[in-house]
């Protein structure tokens, strides 16, 4: 299919391209951008007059909650989700039902994705078999059935032999580690400590729980040289260390969800569950500090965290409520609505969803490296079109993810996608 894209303000972050001009795209590739691409004659003329057209989105963190939870999320709705919200790209992590610890399962679940002609879907596995924390699985295989990392998921290892061995073993092959710094023992709360869970009484999570983490990742690095992706960083005492050990030439990178961006635990009001996360939403110190080092690359990526509850899991009292929200189709929205509060530039904005998320994944992307979240001639057309000046209220009805609980309901939201092409397809479109 051939779609020529007219008269939109082009995007790209990682090129520094901000100009209106024309795309052409041709056999799921872009052709020409401002240039008129020989014997081109369009099957499909977008006109984006008034748009943004931006480098389709990558989201590092995306539960699609198949297989085990398809009550809570299905494939085809979540990845429906994904277009919507202009993410092309996802990485989904290991915690299904069966875990993904096996290639057959790996296999099965990107050939489903496939057909459905949406998102591509760029799966974690398991680090241990079960996510037990105790047998590191077969990286090397789970590698060649597409996974892009290895990881725990929200389960904590248990044994830091463990750990010490799986990263000397991903650093000896080239694998990335993505673990979520908390430790155990102290992990098991609700909410942040701090004087609004003691009020509410509710089980605390101390940022010590994830700075000792943090410590022990690092001391393990020092010795293994292994790369590590850190999960959804929460405090501020968590971002000077991510800051120090890059500082000290740790191959680290990390991100930070949209709710630990916008929200803290004051968000949790009279007991609402919309806000029981994981991690849990801390204090406004702790998330003026991840603005500002999203801002300054301490944070490499912004993730929607996309976790959908079902109704039975979500009504319940707060602590007994299941953790996670809905996210992927308020990631953009989000990420300019923090570029218009905090003052920063609109292309550190957009590029802590496209090419930066990219560049966490490396060489796992293979031949898609060169062009996944970017906009380069000969690269994948994978594209959003984006209307700047739309606004939109979140509801459950404007929501097209199965699930419908989200700390940002209710919220009006800058800017909505109008469409989103993935290999050049026009994978959604806004009616």
């Amino acid at each position: 299919m051939k779609v020529l894209i007219q008269n939109g303000r082009v995007i790209d972050p990682a090129t520094g391209l901000d100009r209106v001009c024309n795309l052409a795209l041709a056999a799921g590739r872009v052709i020409a951008i401002d240039r008129e691409a020989k014997d081109f004659t369009p099957n499909r003329v977008v006109d984006a007059t008034g748009c943004y057209v931006l480098p389709g989105l990558v989201d590092l963190a995306a539960r699609l909650r198949e297989p085990g939870h398809e009550h809570e999320g299905m494939l085809e709705s979540e990845m429906g989700a994904a277009v919507a919200g202009g993410v092309t790209s996802l990485v989904c992590p290991p915690d299904t039902d069966p875990v993904l610890d096996e290639p057959g399962l790996v296999e099965m679940l990107k050939f489903r994705a496939e057909k459905l002609h949406q998102s591509r879907l760029f799966p974690l596995g398991a680090l241990t078999r079960g996510l037990a924390g105790e047998v590191l699985t077969e990286m090397a295989e789970l590698t060649e059935s597409g996974c892009v990392g290895f990881s725990q998921a929200e389960v904590p290892l248990k044994s830091t032999m463990v750990l010490q061995r799986a990263l000397q073993y991903a650093a000896t092959y080239g694998h990335t580690v993505w673990l979520r710094p908390q430790e155990l023992y102290l992990g098991g709360g609700v909410a942040a400590s701090g004087p609004l869970a003691t009020r509410l009484g509710l089980a605390g999570i101390p940022v010590a729980a994830e700075t000792i983490a943090l410590h022990t990742i690092f001391e393990l690095l020092k010795s293994s040289g292994a790369r590590v992706h850190l999960c959804r960083i929460s405090s501020a005492a968590g971002v000077e260390l991510v800051r120090q050990a890059k500082a000290d030439g740790l191959n680290v990178t990390c991100d930070v969800s949209i709710n630990s961006l916008t929200f803290t635990d004051a968000d949790i009001g009279y007991f609402d569950s919309r806000a029981r996360l994981m991690p849990p939403l801390r204090q406004q110190r702790d998330r003026d500090a991840l603005s500002a080092a999203l801002a300054d690359g301490t944070i490499d990526a912004l993730v929607s965290d996309h976790t959908p509850v079902d109704e039975d899991a979500k009504v319940l009292p707060f602590a007994e409520a299941e953790p996670g929200a809905t996210g992927m189709e308020l990631l953009l929205s989000v990420a300019i609505k923090w570029s218009q509060d905090s003052g920063t530039p609109l292309q550190r904005a957009l590029a802590v969803v496209t090419n930066e998320p990219a560049r966490v994944l490396g060489a796992s992307l293979g031949t898609l490296q060169a062009s996944v979240g970017r906009i380069v001639e000969g690269g994948v057309a994978d594209l959003c079109v984006l209307d700047p000046k739309a606004e939109w209220v979140v509801t459950p009805e404007a929501l097209r993810s199965q699930g419908k609980h989200t700390p940002f309901s209710g919220y009006e939201l800058p800017t909505r996608v109008k469409y989103t092409l993935v290999g050049g397809q026009l994978a959604f479109e806004r009616t």
